[in-house]
Protein backbone atom coordinates (compact mmCIF):
# COMPACT_ATOMS: atom_id res chain seq x y z
CA UNK A 1 0.00 0.00 0.00
CA UNK A 2 1.51 3.21 -1.40
CA UNK A 3 1.06 6.07 2.02
CA UNK A 4 -0.30 9.16 0.37
CA UNK A 5 0.52 12.60 1.22
CA UNK A 6 -1.26 15.50 1.82
CA UNK A 7 0.40 18.54 -0.27
CA UNK A 8 0.34 21.90 1.02
CA UNK A 9 -2.03 24.23 -0.75
CA UNK A 10 -2.59 27.88 -1.10
CA UNK A 11 -5.54 29.68 -2.48
CA UNK A 12 -6.43 33.45 -2.49
CA UNK A 13 -7.86 33.24 1.11
CA UNK A 14 -7.21 30.12 2.19
CA UNK A 15 -4.38 27.23 3.39
CA UNK A 16 -4.80 23.68 3.17
CA UNK A 17 -2.73 21.94 4.73
CA UNK A 18 -2.28 18.31 6.98
CA UNK A 19 -4.47 18.40 10.10
CA UNK A 20 -2.10 18.77 13.36
CA UNK A 21 -2.94 17.38 17.05
CA UNK A 22 -2.40 21.29 17.79
CA UNK A 23 -5.19 21.96 16.00
CA UNK A 24 -7.65 20.67 18.42
CA UNK A 25 -8.76 23.81 20.45
CA UNK A 26 -9.69 25.45 16.60
CA UNK A 27 -11.38 22.48 15.93
CA UNK A 28 -13.40 22.06 19.20
CA UNK A 29 -14.66 25.59 18.71
CA UNK A 30 -16.92 24.61 16.05
CA UNK A 31 -17.38 21.03 16.41
CA UNK A 32 -19.14 21.58 19.68
CA UNK A 33 -21.84 23.74 18.17
CA UNK A 34 -25.30 22.32 17.25
CA UNK A 35 -25.55 23.51 13.91
CA UNK A 36 -22.52 21.84 12.54
CA UNK A 37 -21.75 17.92 13.42
CA UNK A 38 -25.57 17.05 12.57
CA UNK A 39 -25.47 18.38 8.96
CA UNK A 40 -22.47 16.34 7.79
CA UNK A 41 -23.71 13.40 10.28
CA UNK A 42 -22.07 13.46 13.42
CA UNK A 43 -23.07 14.43 17.14
CA UNK A 44 -21.81 17.66 18.35
CA UNK A 45 -18.50 17.14 20.73
CA UNK A 46 -19.27 17.89 24.29
CA UNK A 47 -15.66 17.50 25.72
CA UNK A 48 -12.27 18.53 24.13
CA UNK A 49 -11.31 14.95 24.02
CA UNK A 50 -13.64 13.92 21.75
CA UNK A 51 -12.07 16.48 19.37
CA UNK A 52 -8.80 14.86 19.78
CA UNK A 53 -9.52 11.62 19.39
CA UNK A 54 -11.16 12.85 15.89
CA UNK A 55 -8.05 14.51 15.26
CA UNK A 56 -5.92 11.14 15.97
CA UNK A 57 -8.03 8.97 13.65
CA UNK A 58 -7.99 11.95 11.17
CA UNK A 59 -3.93 11.86 11.07
CA UNK A 60 -4.05 7.74 11.16
CA UNK A 61 -6.01 7.58 8.00
CA UNK A 62 -2.97 8.18 5.83
CA UNK A 63 -1.80 4.54 7.27
CA UNK A 64 -4.64 3.18 5.38
CA UNK A 65 -4.02 4.39 2.19
CA UNK A 66 -6.56 7.67 2.78
CA UNK A 67 -5.28 10.92 1.64
CA UNK A 68 -5.87 12.36 5.00
CA UNK A 69 -7.82 15.47 6.53
CA UNK A 70 -7.11 19.04 5.64
CA UNK A 71 -6.87 22.00 8.12
CA UNK A 72 -8.18 25.20 6.56
CA UNK A 73 -6.78 28.15 7.36
CA UNK A 74 -8.22 31.30 7.12
CA UNK A 75 -5.13 33.51 5.62
CA UNK A 76 -6.66 37.08 7.23
CA UNK A 77 -6.91 35.40 10.63
CA UNK A 78 -4.67 33.25 10.92
CA UNK A 79 -7.19 30.91 12.39
CA UNK A 80 -8.48 27.13 11.36
CA UNK A 81 -12.07 27.31 10.35
CA UNK A 82 -12.91 24.00 9.01
CA UNK A 83 -11.49 20.85 7.50
CA UNK A 84 -12.03 19.25 4.12
CA UNK A 85 -10.99 15.54 2.55
CA UNK A 86 -11.36 12.86 -0.03
CA UNK A 87 -12.67 10.54 2.06
CA UNK A 88 -13.69 7.06 0.70
CA UNK A 89 -10.62 6.65 -1.31
CA UNK A 90 -10.33 4.02 -3.75
CA UNK A 91 -7.70 4.37 -6.47
CA UNK A 92 -9.97 5.86 -8.77
CA UNK A 93 -12.50 7.52 -6.96
CA UNK A 94 -13.51 9.31 -3.37
CA UNK A 95 -15.78 11.41 -1.99
CA UNK A 96 -15.32 14.77 -0.72
CA UNK A 97 -16.52 16.39 2.49
CA UNK A 98 -15.99 19.46 4.81
CA UNK A 99 -17.13 21.04 7.47
CA UNK A 100 -16.81 25.23 8.57
CA UNK A 101 -17.24 26.96 11.55
CA UNK A 102 -20.45 29.25 10.81
CA UNK A 103 -18.51 32.27 12.00
CA UNK A 104 -17.34 32.07 8.13
CA UNK A 105 -20.49 31.15 6.52
CA UNK A 106 -21.89 33.01 3.29
CA UNK A 107 -18.12 33.99 2.51
CA UNK A 108 -17.65 31.72 -0.27
CA UNK A 109 -14.87 29.82 1.27
CA UNK A 110 -15.58 26.54 1.51
CA UNK A 111 -16.14 26.72 -2.09
CA UNK A 112 -13.00 28.07 -2.68
CA UNK A 113 -11.31 25.55 -0.42
CA UNK A 114 -13.75 22.74 -2.19
CA UNK A 115 -12.00 24.16 -5.56
CA UNK A 116 -8.69 23.61 -4.70
CA UNK A 117 -9.28 20.07 -3.55
CA UNK A 118 -11.03 19.11 -6.53
CA UNK A 119 -8.08 19.89 -8.95
CA UNK A 120 -5.73 18.15 -6.12
CA UNK A 121 -8.09 15.09 -6.99
CA UNK A 122 -8.65 15.34 -10.30
CA UNK A 123 -4.74 16.14 -11.63
CA UNK A 124 -2.70 14.74 -8.67
CA UNK A 125 -4.94 11.58 -7.67
CA UNK A 126 -5.70 11.09 -10.72
CA UNK A 127 -9.50 10.60 -9.86
CA UNK A 128 -11.90 9.42 -12.26
CA UNK A 129 -14.98 9.84 -10.14
CA UNK A 130 -15.52 12.56 -7.58
CA UNK A 131 -18.58 12.03 -5.15
CA UNK A 132 -20.60 14.71 -3.00
CA UNK A 133 -23.38 13.76 -1.13
CA UNK A 134 -25.58 15.99 1.12
CA UNK A 135 -28.90 15.18 3.39
CA UNK A 136 -32.19 16.79 2.26
CA UNK A 137 -32.11 19.49 4.44
CA UNK A 138 -28.75 20.55 4.00
CA UNK A 139 -29.54 24.02 1.55
CA UNK A 140 -25.96 25.02 2.42
CA UNK A 141 -24.49 22.44 1.09
CA UNK A 142 -26.57 22.27 -2.01
CA UNK A 143 -25.71 25.73 -2.90
CA UNK A 144 -21.97 25.04 -2.94
CA UNK A 145 -22.61 21.82 -5.32
CA UNK A 146 -24.18 24.17 -7.78
CA UNK A 147 -21.38 26.68 -7.47
CA UNK A 148 -18.83 23.80 -8.13
CA UNK A 149 -20.94 22.39 -10.79
CA UNK A 150 -21.19 19.05 -9.74
CA UNK A 151 -23.57 16.79 -11.58
CA UNK A 152 -26.87 15.62 -10.03
CA UNK A 153 -27.11 11.64 -10.46
CA UNK A 154 -29.78 11.30 -7.88
CA UNK A 155 -31.18 10.03 -4.41
CA UNK A 156 -29.94 7.52 -2.44
CA UNK A 157 -32.77 6.60 -0.20
CA UNK A 158 -32.25 5.53 4.04
CA UNK A 159 -28.79 5.55 2.61
CA UNK A 160 -26.90 7.14 6.55
CA UNK A 161 -27.80 5.93 9.70
CA UNK A 162 -27.32 9.24 11.96
CA UNK A 163 -25.83 8.73 15.50
CA UNK A 164 -29.29 9.42 17.39
CA UNK A 165 -30.88 6.25 15.11
CA UNK A 166 -32.57 8.42 12.36
CA UNK A 167 -31.88 7.36 8.50
CA UNK A 168 -31.76 9.78 6.12
CA UNK A 169 -31.41 9.80 1.92
CA UNK A 170 -28.17 11.08 0.56
CA UNK A 171 -28.86 13.64 -1.98
CA UNK A 172 -25.94 12.72 -4.63
CA UNK A 173 -24.03 14.36 -6.98
CA UNK A 174 -20.15 13.96 -9.17
CA UNK A 175 -17.32 15.50 -11.13
CA UNK A 176 -15.66 12.61 -13.20
CA UNK A 177 -12.56 12.54 -15.16
CA UNK A 178 -13.99 13.51 -18.51
CA UNK A 179 -15.79 16.38 -17.64
CA UNK A 180 -12.80 17.74 -15.78
CA UNK A 181 -10.47 17.64 -18.52
CA UNK A 182 -12.79 18.22 -21.37
CA UNK A 183 -13.29 21.52 -19.70
CA UNK A 184 -16.83 21.07 -18.55
CA UNK A 185 -15.95 22.98 -15.51
CA UNK A 186 -15.98 26.14 -16.27
CA UNK A 187 -14.41 27.73 -12.86
CA UNK A 188 -11.43 25.23 -13.04
CA UNK A 189 -8.79 27.43 -15.75
CA UNK A 190 -9.39 30.85 -13.79
CA UNK A 191 -9.17 29.74 -10.19
CA UNK A 192 -5.88 27.65 -11.29
CA UNK A 193 -4.34 31.22 -11.60
CA UNK A 194 -4.53 31.88 -7.79
CA UNK A 195 -3.79 28.37 -6.75
CA UNK A 196 -0.30 26.86 -5.30
CA UNK A 197 0.24 23.06 -4.48
CA UNK A 198 3.54 21.97 -3.41
CA UNK A 199 3.44 18.62 -3.42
Amino acid sequence: MIKLILPYIETKRLILRAIKRSDATDVFEYAKLPNVGPKAGWEPHKQIEETHEFINYSIKKTDFGQPGLFAIIHKASSKLIGTIEIHSYKEYKGEIGFVLHPKFWNQGLITEASKAVIIYGMEILNLRRLEYCHFDDNIQSKRVCEKLEFTFEGILRNKYLLYDGTVLDDITYSIISEDYFNNKISWVKSFKKDLFIDY
